[in-house]
Order: C-alpha cells, then sequence, then structure tokens
C-alpha cells in the first residue's frame, strides 16, 4: 500500500491499494488510512471525533470526485462500532422498505448485507433502483473477512452508460424513451437460499395485506395476492438519470441482476424485467452489458474493519461468491 501526504493536518491520509484503477484521471475508489499510519493506534472516540469535523472538509469531496470511499485500518471492529462510526458521518437513515434482499437487524441502524447462500454471486445493481425511494448512500462494513472470495466489486455508472451509449445506442435510446418494468413474486416469509427471497411481511414491514397495499402505492407499486404470497410490479421507472451533482447520465437501473439474478422458486428472470412498453430485453445485450459491468469493475478484498462508503448515485455494486465465513453488514442513508 502506498501513502500519498494530504495537505494540512488531517486524520485522514490518501493511500493506494494495487486493486484501484483510474477512470477518467480519478483514482477508483479512493482510498484512506490513518495518517499516522497503520496499525492503527486510535481509539474508536478519536475516529468518530475525526468524521464529524473532517466528513465535509476530506470525506466527501473524494466521495464526490471518486464515487466511493474505502477507509481501512481504523478503530471500527464490531457491528456496535460500525454503527456508531454510521451515526457520526450524520447522513439520515433511510429504511429498507421495497427491497429484494433478505435482511436482518442486527444493531440500530445496521443490517446484514444480502443474505443469500455463500456459493450465489450477486450481480450488479443500484441499491433500490427498482423502487422510486431508495438510499443516496450506503455504507458495508467487514466484520468478518472471507476465507477467500467474497469481495463487492464496484463500477462507475456513468462509465457503464458511456460504454453501453457507443455498443447500443438504439438499445438505449429506447431504454431512456420507455424505462423498464420490475416484476417479483414474493412468499410471505423470507426465503434466506434465495438472493431475492425477502417475503412481502419484511418487503413491507408489516402483516397486514391493507397496509401493504398501502405503502407499496406510496412506492407506485402495484400487488396482485396470489394464495400463498404476491406479485409485485413496480414501473415503468427510469433505467437512466440524470445526476445532478456531477452533471452525467448514469446507468441506473438493477436490470442485469433482474434479468440474470431474480430466480428462485417463484421468479423467473427472464419475466423478472422489460422495457416499459412491456417488451422483452434482447438477451444478447443484457449479456454484453454483464460483460462490460464485469470489465470496468474494481474488486478490493475485504479487510477485518473496512468501511465503504458509496455515493449510490454514482456506482453500481455486485458480491462475489465466497468461502465462509464472511460477515459484512450494511446500512442505507437517505
Amino acid at each position: 500500500m502506498q501513502i500519498a501526504q494530504m495537505a494540512g493536518s488531517s486524520f485522514f491520509q490518501e493511500a493506494c491499494l494495487p486493486e484501484q484503477r483510474a477512470v477518467e484521471g480519478v483514482a477508483f475508489p479512493a482510498v484512506l488510512v490513518p495518517s499516522g499510519g497503520p496499525p492503527a493506534q486510535e481509539s474508536l472516540d478519536e475516529f468518530l471525533a475525526a468524521v464529524r469535523s473532517e466528513r465535509a472538509s476530506r470525506v466527501e469531496p473524494l466521495l464526490r470526485d471518486a464515487g466511493a470511499v474505502l477507509l481501512r485500518g481504523f478503530a471500527a471492529r464490531t457491528a456496535a462500532d460500525f454503527d456508531r462510526a454510521v451515526d457520526a458521518f450524520g447522513y439520515e437513515e433511510l429504511p429498507y422498505v421495497g427491497g429484494a434482499a433478505p435482511r436482518s437487524n442486527v444493531v440500530g441502524r445496521v443490517f446484514t448485507a444480502n443474505e443469500s447462500p455463500p456459493d450465489q454471486k450477486i450481480p450488479f445493481h443500484h441499491e433500490m433502483a427498482q423502487v422510486p425511494t431508495f438510499p443516496a448512500k450506503l455504507f458495508f462494513f467487514c466484520e468478518v473477512e472471507p476465507k477467500s472470495g467474497g469481495e463487492t466489486p464496484i463500477v462507475l455508472s456513468h462509465y457503464v452508460y458511456k460504454r453501453m451509449n457507443e455498443k447500443f445506442p438504439e438499445f438505449v435510446e429506447k431504454l431512456e424513451k420507455h424505462g423498464l418494468i420490475y416484476t417479483r413474486v414474493l412468499g410471505e416469509g423470507d426465503d434466506p437460499s434465495s438472493p431475492i427471497g425477502r417475503g412481502w411481511h419484511s418487503t413491507f414491514l408489516t402483516k397486514d395485506k391493507a397496509v401493504a397495499e398501502e405503502r407499496a402505492a406510496k412506492l407506485g407499486m402495484n400487488l396482485e395476492w396470489t394464495d400463498d404470497g404476491v406479485k409485485t410490479v413496480m414501473g415503468p421507472i427510469p433505467a437512466v438519470k440524470w445526476d445532478e451533482v456531477r452533471m452525467r447520465k448514469i446507468w441506473f437501473n438493477s436490470m442485469v441482476a433482474a434479468y440474470t439474478g431474480w430466480k428462485d422458486a417463484r421468479n423467473d428472470p427472464v419475466k423478472a424485467v422489460t422495457f416499459g412498453d412491456g417488451s422483452p430485453l434482447p438477451a444478447d445485450v443484457i449479456e454484453e452489458c454483464g460483460k462490460i459491468l464485469e470489465e470496468e469493475c474494481v474488486a478490493i478484498p475485504w479487510q477485518q474493519g473496512d468501511i465503504l462508503l458509496i455515493d449510490n448515485w454514482a456506482v453500481l455494486h455486485s458480491r462475489r461468491s465466497f468461502e465462509p465465513p464472511r460477515r459484512v453488514l450494511a446500512s442505507l442513508c437517505k
């Protein structure tokens, strides 16, 4: 790891990892380590105080430029430490309503990341891109590093849009015109064997169908009840958005994830996502998009205590399969 000294007195300093890549001249992701150098000797309280005092001056400019910031070598070691760290950043929590992944609350505003089996990879997606209310920022935290694999690859959304528009301009034009419709069939309870196994009770945080319908309506989602669950239909919803902060178009969708990964006993991934006019997506284009995502991504192996801050307006993420143990936690912010 190479250390780059930041100007002035700071608790944080930038570092370079071999997995980083330069995208349009910017290191992706940005990496921050303790200015004292590893191993970190600071207390958790010192780290939290530094987050509060330097968030606006140090961390957020990097997040704006790079789209993601990895904080490595600091004093957070447990879920409770991570909860305090997220709180120190001062971002408002976003309740996980309408998302597909099975998750469990651990402490405070901290949840498990997607609990699907370790042999399954989770395709690239923007967090909750299939609903209108999605997090602006998300945190991941490595409490237990994987025995092998289990990275959380990330990729810059505007660059994916750029490459897709160059290669498939007619497809992108239709996508921008019609958007996407996402369809998912939910049981009552969670199915931990499925990457989209969240049941309707936890999806809508209720066991009352009337309340579920009310919460779905607020998301713009239609519900069709079945004997043992419910079919959710979301959209048409935009698949390409405009990032007001960076003034560029972004590939803001879960198209590849839904088409290739929304598969379980209840769901056929080919039916899970269509153009907004109801016409099917071309399989060859989806396959090529998946290849572009993999080509452009960065995957940094997790170390215990790592905190990864992602701007959900800038970056898609995924999860590689892994050999247990692995415990990565998450927190979603408005």
